[in-house]
């Protein structure tokens, strides 16, 4: 599932691409929506929320999109050929006279007013890329249930909103802790500097086409993806186990020498992830 600067990605792609801009064609192609024309309606702007994409549009409505696993946004320019799947995998089409964006398997497409965002995305905790930021309201709501586990808790996305599976095993990695421990048995330097340093790595990634956690030329993340290579800090192989609640696993990457603490509860074989974000 693409993570918040993937998201953060996105949205400025849109927002170049839309923003001020008259649509001259619209074609929201969800049942609900089918007949919905949003033809000469301004544009105002495109805003990422953690995982989510806000498209708001003259008049006073919002399209809400989420990618998920497999979802994304193109851009074309007049003439361009539209290379983001095949037909019948397209759920919008936004078209102005200089760029169209194409969004493809998209799981989320909702048109609402804007004056009812609240209702897609007023769930979500603080976003480490929004100007709603707030470490000090993230880490309470972190350590709001303190048993359970840190990896489960940082996904959560009422807790704070953009991090994703590769954010949550380099972050508890950089933590020198293992995923399955519990929030509440975080020292107190290392609650205080959880939400600084996962916002550092986001921002660190925003602009880039390749996710670098590492600051590394040689390998771009030190743990997810990694199983069984070894540990860029101590040699270890890396080890990966499911972590979730069962119906929504996260392949889970660690060091069992840099990360002491709980080991995950015997459970099946993790699905092959996604590759991650990188030119490695």
């Amino acid at each position: 599932m693409p993570e918040g600067d993937t998201v953060w990605q996105a949205a400025r792609r849109l927002h170049t691409a839309l923003a001020g801009h008259v649509l001259t064609r619209s074609d929201l192609r969800v049942p609900k929506y089918a007949t919905a024309d949003l033809t000469g309606r301004t544009v105002l702007d495109v805003t990422p929320r953690g995982k989510h994409l806000l498209t708001r549009i003259e008049g006073g409505l919002t399209l809400h999109s989420h990618l998920r696993m497999d979802g994304s946004w193109k851009v074309y320019a007049p003439g361009e050929r539209w290379s983001g799947g095949p037909g019948h995998q397209i759920r919008a089409i936004l078209g102005t006279a200089e760029r169209t964006a194409v969004g493809y398997r998209l799981p989320v497409l909702e048109l609402l007013r804007t004056a009812d965002e609240d209702r897609a995305v007023g769930h979500l905790g603080p976003d480490l890329l929004g100007p709603d930021w707030d470490p000090a309201k993230a880490l309470a709501n972190l350590l709001g249930d303190p048993d359970r586990a840190l990896g489960e808790a940082l996904l959560d996305q009422r807790n704070l909103a953009g991090i994703g599976n590769v954010y949550k095993c380099e972050l508890c990695f950089l933590l020198r802790v293992t995923p399955w421990l519990p929030v509440g048995r975080l020292s107190t330097e290392h609650a205080a500097h959880l939400p600084t340093l996962a916002k550092k790595l986001l921002e660190a990634n925003r602009d880039r086409p390749a996710r670098i956690t590492t600051g590394r030329r040689d390998q771009n993340l030190f743990v997810y993806g990694r199983a069984p290579r070894p540990c860029l800090r101590c040699g270890t192989p890396i080890r990966v186990a499911n972590q979730g609640d069962g119906s929504r696993d996260r392949p889970t990457y660690w060091c069992p020498t840099c990360q002491p603490g709980p080991s995950p509860p015997p459970g099946p074989s993790p699905r092959r992830p996604v590759p991650p974000r990188t030119t490695n």
